[in-house]
């Protein structure tokens, strides 16, 4: 046993380490696909393509089919963000610390318009800008579409 002096020291340490165990974060997967499952018109695509997170949290991109990478976008990262960038056929796993706007990608399948968005914690940090950079082929259209979508759900 503690002495008694120590004994309320061990339990504070215990009530801590109790309380940093709740903020555990989260773990979330996007899927690779080459077709939608809830719409089999639209191939090429990241199941879930809009994600919101927490700082802290971990997503891993798992390559269901074959074919797929997922990488940052150039110019779609918050300040002090690292890129990642998967190879072909490999699941990878990012942990986001830094608010703010991700746009990721398929590099094969870019101007296919495979893309996805995610968003951590206070995502409008960089979000105006990630929404500015150029896109190209169908990735223009899909990242319209993804950045309305998010506007659409904050609006009143």
């Amino acid at each position: 046993m503690f002495p008694p002096r120590f004994a309320s020291a061990a339990l504070g340490a215990l009530i801590l380490l109790g309380a940093m165990g709740s903020a555990v974060a989260a773990e979330h997967i996007v899927k690779m696909l080459n077709i939608d499952p809830d719409d089999p018109e639209r191939q090429m695509v990241f199941e879930p393509e809009i994600l919101f997170i927490a700082p802290g949290d971990t997503v891993t991109f798992v390559p269901t089919d074959k074919g797929h990478n997922a990488a940052t976008k150039r110019g779609m990262l918050p300040d002090g963000a690292e890129p990642w960038n998967g190879a072909i056929d490999e699941e990878i796993s990012v942990t986001l610390t830094v608010p703010g706007t991700y746009g990721y990608v398929c590099l094969p399948h870019l101007e296919m318009g495979m893309v996805g968005l995610i968003l951590v914690g206070d995502y409008t940090v960089n979000f105006e800008d990630a929404r500015k950079v150029r896109q190209i082929g169908r990735a223009r259209t899909v990242f319209r579409d993804l950045f309305s979508s998010v506007l659409a759900k904050d609006a009143p």
